[in-house]
């Protein structure tokens, strides 16, 4: 009989691609997890993993059946949901997802909140893009994600709780420094330094101010950040000189800076670029009363 067990280090492995990685993330010792998806081949009779010298990948049937045992390990993760909300919904750690622009300025201030209105409650925390969120929410690793509108997933509720401006980064001495504010048609004049391809934040940017979209696609437009660029390091960015950026409000405390380096300006209140933070979860997910308080925690949060 196949366990559990078996099947996630199936999946795992599925998803890293290297045995090395999967035991780490299963935290067992590499022939552990060898020997058992052998034993597991050996009582399905067929092979689930090709192996070759330079890398790892599912046979065709191994394809489905990481597919199915996707799905059976997600149910026993609602067995599990179900039996820990029976005792206390508010008695056990939480998994709480956020996207890269949104966890670092939010869980300072939300952890205090929680803290107040669930002391046993801790969260496990997480920051990732949006698409690894959606899959990690999808096959229960994660509770509950916060995210930027839209979000769209077949069972899953998603709920607004803020609505947050974006503002204008600008060094000191740029010719911008004292105006009172920005149209965002004024962008593509500018180098403006955005999050690389993935961030779902360079995406609403980019929507909220088609002039620089437009001029971005020009193939003389300067340099762009990488995909593994954060917010904070686009503010020591503009502040070598090397450009301009957008940032949500939130991110833009200049603790580090003095207003003698970095100026934060407002865009033009006809035309203020924007997102609206949600928070979301699986439909099934039963701790309601896990969910409210992390909403009323949030909605406190002054950011």
């Amino acid at each position: 009989m196949m366990t559990l067990t078996e099947l996630r280090y199936l999946v795992t492995l599925a998803e890293t691609g290297h045995f090395g990685k999967a035991s780490e993330v299963c935290h067992v010792s590499q022939p552990t997890l060898s020997i058992a998806l052998k034993k597991l081949e050996e009582k399905l009779g067929v092979s689930l993993i090709e192996r070759s010298k330079n890398r790892i990948f599912p046979t065709a049937i191994g394809e489905q059946v990481i597919e199915q045992a996707k799905e059976v390990l997600a149910q026993a993760n609602k067995v599990k949901e179900i039996a820990s909300a029976g005792k206390d919904s508010l008695n056990s750690p939480i998994k709480l997802g956020a996207i890269f622009t949104i966890g670092p300025y939010l869980f300072p201030h939300l952890l205090p909140e929680l803290n107040k209105r669930a002391p046993n409650m801790p969260l496990v925390l997480e920051e990732n893009y949006t698409g690894m969120l959606r899959k990690k929410l999808a096959d229960a690793s994660l509770d509950v994600i916060v995210i930027a509108l839209p979000f769209k997933e077949s069972d899953v509720v998603t709920k607004k709780i803020y609505d947050e401006a974006f503002v204008l980064l600008i060094p000191k001495d740029h010719r911008w420094a004292k105006r009172d504010n920005i149209d965002t048609s004024e962008l593509a004049e500018e180098t403006v330094l955005l999050l690389g391809e993935g961030h779902c934040f360079r995406d609403q940017v980019l929507s909220a101010c088609p002039e620089l979209k437009q001029r971005m696609l020009e193939p003389d437009y300067p340099i762009a950040a990488s995909a593994n660029t954060s917010l904070d390091t686009l503010k020591h960015m503009v502040a070598s000189g090397l450009g301009i950026t957008i940032l949500p409000r939130s991110a833009a405390n200049l603790t580090d800076y003095n207003q003698q380096q970095l100026i934060t300006i407002p865009f033009s209140e006809d035309n203020i670029p924007t997102r609206s933070v949600a928070l979301a979860w699986r439909a099934s997910f039963p701790r309601f009363e896990a969910i409210d308080t992390i909403v009323d925690a949030m909605k406190q949060c002054k950011i």
